[in-house]
């Protein structure tokens, strides 16, 4: 299953890689720029009104997850179970600080940090068009805003096909002053209903540090 865990980096490394700068105009227009020498506007007005309903459920961290694995960009850290899940910090031209792998599974993670802050809804349209553009037949499953140890998140669930490989991309978004967090697990679209339940309990593991 490296070819999953191959493509997937593919996938998160341009979500992540092109939104980068946050800029403005002489005009006073603030714009996002990409590392591709493109732009869009940051806050244009929709002629459509995302509604995104929020789960009345409080989530949080599976009582097995007992280490903590704290980012040294932002005060943002995982609670995994040691036992369950392995995890490796990312190098310079990686897109993510931490990877994780459930030990002997096709089931993986990836904490993407990024010290510019970026509006939610942002956030979620720039993830959303940059993985349409690695795989366009890109699909959203379903969204919702999620309090996940006490902070607001925004879950969104994606799939899509790359290179004829049918994915699920599951992951939580959330920003605040100190930056941007895309935590996301992923794996086959054949194996999600095997592994949700991992992909949750590491997902809620995402807390904010002192």
């Amino acid at each position: 299953m490296k070819i999953i865990l191959t493509l997937f980096c593919l996938l998160i490394a341009t979500t992540f890689t092109n939104a980068q700068i946050n800029a403005v105009t002489s005009e006073g227009d603030e714009v996002i720029l990409y590392t591709n020498g493109t732009w869009e506007y940051v806050n244009v007005p929709s002629d459509e009104t995302v509604e995104i309903k929020t789960n009345p459920e409080a989530f949080r961290r599976d009582g097995a997850s007992s280490f903590q694995v704290k980012s040294k960009k932002l005060n943002i850290g995982v609670w995994i179970n040691p036992k369950e899940w392995s995890f490796e910090k990312g190098g310079d031209e990686d897109a993510s600080e931490y990877s994780f792998q459930k030990r002997g599974e096709d089931v993986y993670a990836m904490l993407i940090t990024e010290r510019t802050s970026i509006p939610l809804m942002t956030l979620r349209d720039i993830a959303f068009e940059n993985a349409r553009s690695a795989a366009p037949d890109i699909r959203l499953v379903s969204e919702e805003y999620r309090n996940v140890n006490g902070n607001q998140v925004l879950m969104m669930q994606l799939a899509g096909t790359i290179q004829g490989l049918e994915f699920i991309y599951y992951g939580y978004y959330f920003s605040n002053s100190n930056g941007t967090v895309q935590f996301v697990a992923y794996s086959g679209m054949s194996l999600f209903n095997e592994y949700k339940q991992d992909m949750e309990n590491i997902l809620n593991g995402l807390v904010e540090t002192e």
